[in-house]
């Protein structure tokens, strides 16, 4: 029967291959930093990381590293049990109250991954009478976590606050007993930012509840980096905020709900991402205390990561790259075609500086870019190299 199976699938990676859409996986042979070892044509070189989510350095600070081996040495290595068998530490427990005293949320619940955070929540709160109403920009986590609930489902425009109250109109008169709208706070494809003020004076006025998926926020973004809902102001109205550790909050792995006590408190009852899976091994929750510890002691890694953003994106418009708008630590650089983001990535791993090519269906046809991501461990030499990089590789594009 595989025969055939094999034959099939063969095509279809050829076909994705032909495309320039295949997505290599580099190995790096040293701790995630900003600068790595990755194999480059079989032959492993020293090249500046600029293509991982480590925001504020933490994957290898010191502190944490040394939290993760006392944590071993206290807690063991893993759970091996779900958390309302015999799955949960006292360690779990302070990371949940941490974390929900440092979103403003009266509680939190963890789960293996931010991916499984927003697996869980729809499918728990809304059923058939309810509705959901979706950015069309959001993660692919919210996609597939609003498919397994029975909810009827409303998408509206990035950002669109007409098109938003459009949508809450239609739910509305549709008789909808529940209405949730969900967006990322930061869209990771773009770096912008959504208007969570006006999303939440919109929920207000049409009784709905506001979710944000804050992945590419919380750490650092806001002035204590609490996340957008800091950033805006509206830390008070948001009613959901998932997340994830496995990026500005030290990089391991692992997800979370910060809601309301009720919230929390029926998804610890029903969530299947949660009651059906392994929580966070402790090691990595102990760690998530230390970083938290880091973020509310000094904010020199926020100040480090806005510099060397602000530099990068003026750098690289004045030599006439065509950068996203906005101030966030991700900085888009728009090419358009996929193979040519493809082949200027391979020319720029030459150069020294790591970045990743993304195209189709990663984001919409026609708009391949190479999405580089700054990080408070580079210098202002590795950004002025990383910008001259870009220029080398443009030019050996041309030739």
């Amino acid at each position: 029967m595989f025969t055939s199976v094999r034959d099939d699938l063969r095509a279809t990676l050829e076909e994705i291959r032909a495309a320039g859409l295949h997505k290599p996986e580099r190995v790096i042979d040293t701790p995630q930093s900003a600068t790595v070892n990755v194999s480059a044509g079989g032959r492993p070189g020293q090249v500046l990381n600029f293509c991982a989510n480590n925001y504020l350095g933490l994957a290898d600070h010191p502190e944490v590293v040394a939290a993760a081996h006392e944590a071993l040495d206290r807690w063991g290595y893993g759970m091996a049990s779900v958390r309302f068998i015999c799955g949960t530490q006292e360690v779990h427990k302070e990371l949940e109250s941490r974390l929900a005293a440092f979103l403003g949320q009266e509680d939190t619940i963890l789960y293996s991954s931010c991916f499984d955070a927003n697996g869980g929540v729809f499918e728990t709160l809304l059923g058939e009478q309810d509705a959901v109403i979706s950015d069309a920009l959001n993660h692919a986590s919210i996609i597939d976590g609003i498919r397994l609930s029975k909810a009827r489902r409303f998408r509206y425009a990035n950002r669109d606050l007409a098109d938003l109250e459009a949508r809450l109109k239609e739910a509305t008169e549709g008789g909808a007993r529940r209405k949730l709208i969900v967006t990322d706070g930061v869209f990771s494809m773009d770096g912008y930012v959504a208007p969570l003020a006006e999303i939440c004076d919109l929920a207000d006025r049409y009784d709905a509840m506001v979710m944000v998926d804050d992945s590419h926020a919380v750490g650092f973004v806001g002035p204590s980096g609490r996340g957008t809902p800091e950033l805006h102001g509206v830390m008070d109205r948001v009613d959901i905020i998932t997340g994830t550790l496995g990026k500005a909050l030290g990089g391991a792995s692992g997800g979370y709900v910060a809601a309301r006590a009720e919230i929390v408190a029926l998804l610890r009852q029903r969530s299947r991402p949660y009651l059906f899976s392994n929580t966070l091994a402790p090691v990595i929750a102990a760690a998530s205390l230390k970083v938290l510890d880091l973020l509310e002691s000094a904010d020199d890694l926020r100040v480090r990561l806005a510099e060397n953003t602000a530099l990068f994106r003026r750098r690289m418009t004045d030599e006439g790259f065509d950068v996203l708008p906005g101030d966030h630590a991700i900085a888009p650089v728009m090419i358009g075609d996929a193979a040519e983001a493809a082949r200027m990535a391979e020319l720029l791993l030459e150069r020294g500086v790591y970045v990743i090519g993304f195209s189709y269906p990663v984001v919409p046809q026609g708009q391949a870019r190479i999405r580089v991501q700054l990080s408070a461990a580079h210098s202002t030499e590795d950004v002025d190299r990383a910008v001259d990089a870009f220029v080398a590789a443009r030019a050996a594009l041309a030739v």
